[in-house]
């Protein structure tokens, strides 16, 4: 399998470029079942490779393949060439089988689009661009794929583009993302500079011997780069705008694939973070804690059902950062691994719900919609008991291993952590109840069923597009098998995944064993007893069967008052951090940014222009001089003449 890695990127690739040129005389639905057909076949590669990789000893379970050099400048040398070993293999088996998954929900989401071909040129572009990220060989392939996911992403969320807020939500993500790439660039720089090499294999190798403030520089600025990839705090801003993309986008490249991409880096580069200073490892979990806790609290309030579940894939997100800040990397990939199939299952179920509500996203009109989409309803509530973390489903497991993790970090992190398990808990179960449950609010007109919402469109005077069903009464179905195929698929998963690291018995925990190769370096073990690591799951799903009985108590039984309470302004609008920003950019900063380019034009410029006007002029005077007659020039001579006879005498004398 080593000389057919390429395989898993080619095929994805060879999509793309079929599609780019044939694609409009394919049409609909054959491009979409080209395209689906292509990352199937990447993933059934990948599932090749894994198991040969299976077969192997522990210490050579570890493929490489170099095509060709791509970057030989003097002592700058970087290879196109791919790796795959235990890490890469096991995100990309969930990258291409979840996209595969996509592909399909996709063909009968975006049965009738205008653009059905275009989507999936750009979703088989996406899929290349991941698979390039995870499974190259050194830090400037990653970074290629990285850039590649990050353009993919910004055409993808705007992909209907006539409405001016998706558009913004567009350009959103692709602005904020750039802050992170900036730091990975820095970090690129700074590891070639102290190592002389790119690859991942010499960077391992060498990184013992690097200095602990190169060290902490490198990984300082590859957390940066994380943050802005995986929508992390300050930088989190463009993953719940970018909801605003088709929900099979929502589910592909915000749940379940590139925003996972800061932790594989930052798992990746775990030796290097090994090597920086205390305050790094510190810093990378405390922010994934406030982060986990700011969106859980933000997302309680949320009425959109893709947004809910947007700030919980950004307090998700929190909770594996705080793996990794508390060194348990295995904890971080298997939450990663877990988080992938429920979160992708729920935003999938989303759009089920959409497309089965006449493209309505508001909760507040949905409720009682259990009858009616059956096989939705059920896979949904599987995904809803997995993030939750209620036994035995696959987020309880991981879940818990984050948690005891940082509970060897500081008691502080674990309690941020619990606080964010319960409030998970309480806005999922929330979702559900409002959705699936209660009282139908779409059999009768909006006016009638949820005055509140119709006052609110008609004061905005937005007009119906992607996310408001209609106004008069809406006759909600269940999808199609092309939708539910998946839904039923990733349940299973999401229902069973935690069999991957069960911690019982020393022999269940696969993952670790499986990953332990690569995460050696920085891997922190928690060494505590049986008892103590049952106590700190029961405290955790105890809290999680908590939250979800509030939510009943509020949404079935109808406490209007509770609700109020809890759905406070400040976290329906995300803490106002957004506005702020927005209020900023759009003030000071805008005057600022404004007088910085007048400085530019006028004093730097100006500098720059002036001194050539003044060549140009002193030139154009000096040209005067030279008027072409002989007898000019001898009278210069002879001025010149006189004028050195003159000098020579007046030094004699003197």
């Amino acid at each position: 399998m080593q000389n057919a890695l390429f395989l898993i990127p080619a095929l994805p690739l060879a999509g793309f470029i079929f599609l780019l040129f044939f694609g409009k005389r394919l049409g609909e639905p054959l491009a979409g079942w080209l395209a689906t057909a292509a990352v199937g076949s990447s993933f059934l590669a990948t599932v090749a490779v894994f198991f040969d990789l299976v077969s192997k000893d522990a210490e050579h379970r570890a493929l490489t393949q170099k095509l060709f050099a791509w970057l030989p400048v003097g002592g700058f040398h970087v290879d196109v060439g791919f790796l795959a070993d235990p890490l890469s293999v096991t995100m990309l088996l969930f990258v291409t089988g979840i996209a595969t998954l996509i592909h399909l929900y996709a063909i009968g989401y975006m049965h009738g689009d205008p653009r059905f071909t275009k989507f999936f040129v750009y979703l088989n572009l996406f899929v290349f661009s991941m698979i390039m990220l995870v499974l190259g060989d050194n830090l400037l392939i990653t970074f290629l794929g990285w850039e590649g996911v990050g353009a993919c992403s910004y055409f993808l969320i705007s992909f209907w583009h006539e409405s001016e807020a998706n558009a913004s939500a567009g350009k959103k993500a692709f602005v904020t993302n750039r802050i992170g790439d900036f730091g990975f660039m820095v970090a690129i720089f700074f590891t070639f500079n102290a190592l002389g090499t790119l690859n991942y294999a010499g960077i391992i190798s060498a990184s013992p011997s690097l200095a602990t403030t190169t060290a902490t520089v490198i990984a300082a600025m590859l957390f940066l780069g994380a943050c802005g990839k995986s929508a992390q705090l300050p930088l989190f801003v463009w993953l719940p705008d970018a909801m605003a993309g088709p929900t099979p986008v929502s589910a592909l490249i915000h749940a379940a694939t590139m925003v996972t991409a800061g932790i594989y880096l930052l798992t990746r580069m775990n030796p290097v973070i090994a090597e920086a200073a205390s305050w790094v490892p510190w810093l990378i979990a405390i922010v994934g804690a406030l982060t986990a806790l700011l969106a859980a609290t933000i997302a309680i309030a949320q009425n959109d059902i893709k947004k809910v579940l947007a700030y919980s894939t950004v307090s998700q997100l929190g909770y594996m950062f705080l793996a990794v800040g508390s060194g348990a990397y295995v904890a971080a990939i298997f939450h990663m691994v877990t988080h992938a199939f429920f979160k992708a299952l729920m935003f999938l179920g989303s759009g089920s719900v959409i497309h089965g509500m006449e493209d309505e996203q508001d909760m507040r009109r949905m409720g009682g919609l259990f009858k009616v989409m059956k096989v939705t309803s059920v896979t949904f509530i599987i995904g809803f008991v997995a993030i939750a973390g209620i036994f035995p489903f696959a987020g309880f497991w991981s879940k818990d291993e984050i948690l005891l993790s940082a509970f060897g970090k500081s008691p502080v992190l674990w309690v941020a952590g619990l606080v964010t398990a319960l409030l998970t808990a309480f806005y999922m179960g929330r979702q559900v109840f409002m959705v699936f449950f209660g009282e139908p609010k779409w059999d009768r007109p909006l006016a009638e069923a949820v005055p509140a919402l119709a006052a609110e469109r008609e004061a905005s005077g937005v007009h119906q597009g992607h996310g408001e069903g209609p106004s008069e009464a809406i006759h909600p179905h269940e999808s199609g098998w092309k939708m539910t195929l998946p839904l039923v698929v990733l349940a299973f998963f999401a229902a069973t995944a935690g069999l991957l690291n069960l911690p019982m018995f020393d022999r269940t925990k696969f993952l670790e064993h499986w990953l332990d190769p690569v995460v050696s370096f920085g891997e922190v073990h928690v060494h505590e007893g049986p008892v103590f690591k049952v106590s700190v799951a029961m405290i955790a799903l105890a809290l999680a069967i908590t939250g979800i009985l509030i939510a009943f108590a509020v949404y079935i039984r109808k406490r209007e008052d509770l609700a109020a309470k809890i759905e406070q302004p400040i976290f329906a609008n995300g803490w106002n951090y957004d506005s702020s920003i927005t209020a900023f950019m759009g003030g000071p900063g805008r005057k600022a940014f404004e007088a910085v380019a007048w400085f530019d034009r006028t004093i730097i410029d100006g500098a720059v222009n002036g001194v050539g006007t003044l060549v140009r002029d002193g030139s154009g005077k000096g040209r005067l001089t030279q008027t072409g007659y002989v007898r000019n020039y001898a009278l210069g001579l002879a001025f010149g003449a006189v004028a050195l006879a003159v000098l020579l005498i007046s030094k004699a004398v003197y």
